[in-house]
């Protein structure tokens, strides 16, 4: 009787110990999970800029944009709308995804930026045209860095 309490003990705490290993190593692998796929953004350059010429924060940007949702629907387009849109960088004038993704842009190119909901419009959405908690995918093509417009000379726009 004795011997068959010990082997309990014993079998118990093993138990455990593998059960705490496997959580630990359930929680590493979510978490590198979500870093890598799931928060912020994601950028894909589509055609390069001209490598050298960056924005800064509170830099009046030119950008042509279309927005979809991972089903392929358009929910917003600067192109659709035949004007770019201008906004200031890295000063929460937009969603936290272009303040990031944008900024590693140089000017002329053209890039996919990938939005985690996180870094977009989270669990709130747009209501008529973004459901909650949905990851954004964005065609953005950098036009002009303040009065600089891309292939030299000045933003006429």
């Amino acid at each position: 009787h004795h011997c068959g309490t010990w082997w309990q003990q014993q079998s118990n705490s093993t138990e455990q110990l593998y059960l705490s290993a496997a959580a630990v190593s359930l929680k590493q692998a979510r978490a590198t999970f979500v870093a890598k796929h799931i928060m912020g953004v994601e950028r894909t350059v589509i055609k390069a800029g001209d490598g050298k010429t960056f924005p800064a924060d509170g830099d009046e940007l030119t950008m042509h944009y279309v927005g979809t949702l991972e089903n392929g629907d358009e929910f917003d387009s600067s192109r659709r709308k035949g004007r770019p849109f201008k906004f200031k960088i890295g000063i929460g004038a937009v969603i936290k995804g272009w303040d990031e993704g944008v900024k590693e842009m140089s000017l002329g190119e053209r890039s996919k930026l990938v939005i985690s909901p996180d870094y977009a419009y989270g669990d709130a959405g747009v209501e008529g045209a973004i459901p909650p908690n949905s990851t954004l995918n964005f065609d953005v093509e950098l036009l002009a860095i303040n009065e600089t417009k891309a292939g030299g000379g000045c933003a006429i726009l």
